[in-house]
Order: C-alpha cells, then sequence, then structure tokens
C-alpha cells in the first residue's frame, strides 16, 4: 500500500527514543532521480541516511514503523521510494566488470536460450572455458541460466552445439536503473508507480 507523504518534520533530539522496530517486509528503498526515474536501490538505513542529511525526500513508505520519538509526536515508517534532491547522470561510466554489471548488459537473459531471469537463477559463462585458456573478462563471459551453463559445461558453445545468441563486449556505459527494470515481477507493490 503506498502512502505519499510530503516531508518529515522530526521533533528535536531527546534523551529518550523508542527503540527501532526490526522490519517484516521488504528492507530495501527505489532511489529515483530529480526527474522521477529510478536510480539506484538502496537499504532503508541508507535512505533514512540520506534523508536525515538533506540528500533525498521520501515520497512513499512501507507500512512499518522504524521509529518513533519518546512523546509520539514523530513517527517515521520505513521508505519505499525516495527522490535525490540534487541531478545525476542516467549511465554508469567507465564500467567495472563485476557478475551483476555482466548480467545487467546482458539485460538477466540468458545468452544460449534467450529467456530473461530473475539474477539469483543466473551464472556467468566463459564461452571460452578457463581449461583452455578463456579468460574471466567482458569480451568472454555471458550471461547463462543454470541449464544451459549445465548443459555447455567446460566446452565452447560449438563443441557444446550451442548457439550463442549474444556475443560478449565491454560496454561503454549502463543504464543505472536496469536492474530495477529486470526484476519488475519481483519488486514491491510500492516501487509500482515509478518504474516504467
Amino acid at each position: 500500500m503506498q502512502k505519499t507523504v510530503e516531508r518529515y518534520h522530526p521533533c528535536p533530539r531527546q534523551n529518550g527514543f523508542v527503540v527501532m522496530q526490526l522490519p517484516t517486509s521488504p528492507t530495501h528503498t527505489l532511489i529515483v532521480n530529480s526527474y522521477m526515474q529510478p536510480h539506484r536501490v538502496a537499504t532503508w538505513q541508507d535512505a533514512v541516511t540520506e534523508y536525515f542529511t538533506g540528500k533525498v525526500e521520501i515520497l512513499a513508505e512501507y507500512d512499518e514503523v522504524i521509529y518513533t520519538s519518546k512523546d509520539g509526536d514523530f513517527v517515521m515508517r520505513m521508505p519505499a521510494v525516495a527522490r535525490l534532491l540534487k541531478s545525476v547522470g542516467m549511465y554508469k561510466r567507465g564500467v567495472k566488470f563485476s557478475r551483476v554489471n555482466v548480467m545487467v548488459r546482458d539485460r538477466f537473459e540468458c545468452a544460449f536460450c534467450g529467456k530473461p531471469f530473475h539474477m539469483s537463477d543466473l551464472t556467468y559463462d566463459h564461452v571460452v572455458p578457463r581449461k583452455q585458456g578463456g579468460k574471466t573478462e567482458w569480451t568472454n563471459i555471458v550471461s547463462a541460466c543454470r541449464a544451459c551453463n549445465h548443459k555447455k559445461g567446460a566446452r565452447t558453445p560449438e563443441q557444446a552445439k550451442m548457439k550463442l545468441l549474444k556475443k560478449p563486449y565491454r560496454p561503454k556505459t549502463l543504464p543505472i536503473a536496469d536492474p530495477v527494470l529486470a526484476i519488475k515481477r519481483d519488486i514491491p507493490s510500492e516501487w509500482l508507480p515509478f518504474v516504467p
């Protein structure tokens, strides 16, 4: 359930604070840029820190109360969506090699069967296996589902008689929000109005 708020107006710090309650639902916050486009996903703790340091405003919240002042005048719920108050770029530049960035480059799709997968159901595969001299680098790594990775084994696609649908390449930039968009089926309902 989405709850829109203006801005929090916390009461001054006091000696007695109510202890934070541990959350039972989603624990991440979608950070959107100043144009209301998905920028990144942060922990709710980081989003709260960014709120109190003036970097974001809270746009939507989860139901969980994470803080209540002793006198009850100020209640803060876990932030679901926060907006950056300063403009930022939409693309990562100087992309470093990592498992997540390979999957973002490949749009969370298997390079062999072409089907989309959740990140936890993907592996990264050496096109030329390490046993055959293949290196762990952008131009030799693709995202692969577990079934295709197992079928290919320590062989090249040609040796395994499998078609490589996506040629690996070194990206110059990566859209920052792609991981958010790629797993849309798994995101909290509070995020849906902010994800295209």
